[in-house]
């Protein structure tokens, strides 16, 4: 059996939480999610806890009770806590600024790059060259920080572009004569 499925999640007090045969829907104070379930995995909720068994002894049912386990802690937590992702802008006119639902970015090119935000992530600027990403869903948040960091990746000689603030981007020593 796998080793996370055995610890229950433990449910704080303003979650609500609906267990379905297809489907997990939890809801709190910062949004509501749901999560397809797979036939491999039986979700049972105990009390203030859900546990998680995997329905036969197959090693996909057992990989998969923990995956589910994984999922249904992230949406737990991001229903009452959030998650959040924030990225730095480290060159010389890199400027990034919010307006509503919109990332306005300047990152070296001859236009400005502007990404839309999904469903869900609220974005924030506190300083021109620092971007927060806040939401209730870890893999959509994820995903947008991936996806705003691939505009302009870290580059290797200099550093210059967007990047995680917990990243460490190499400097490689450029070529000598």
């Amino acid at each position: 059996m796998s080793r996370v499925a055995k610890n229950p999640v433990v449910i704080p007090a303003k979650v609500e939480v609906s267990i379905t045969n297809q489907e997990i829907a939890i809801s709190g104070p910062l949004g509501k999610l749901s999560q397809a379930l797979c036939g491999a995995v039986t979700v049972a909720r105990e009390g203030d806890a859900i546990t998680f068994i995997a329905a036969n002894d197959s090693k996909h049912s057992q990989a998969m009770s923990g995956t589910v386990r994984a999922l249904v802690a992230n949406m737990v937590r991001g229903v009452s806590e959030g998650f959040e992702r924030k990225l730095t802008l480290v060159g010389v006119g890199y400027k990034a600024a919010a307006q509503g639902n919109t990332l306005n970015l300047e990152l070296g090119y001859s236009h400005p790059v502007n990404h839309k935000m999904p469903v869900g992530v609220t974005v924030a600027t506190p300083t021109p060259t620092e971007i927060i990403l806040k939401g209730a869903d870890k893999q959509v948040v994820g995903q947008t920080a991936a996806q705003v960091r691939a505009y302009r990746s870290p580059e290797p000689y200099k550093g210059k572009g967007v990047r995680y603030t917990d990243e460490v981007v190499a400097i490689k020593e450029t070529k000598k004569k």
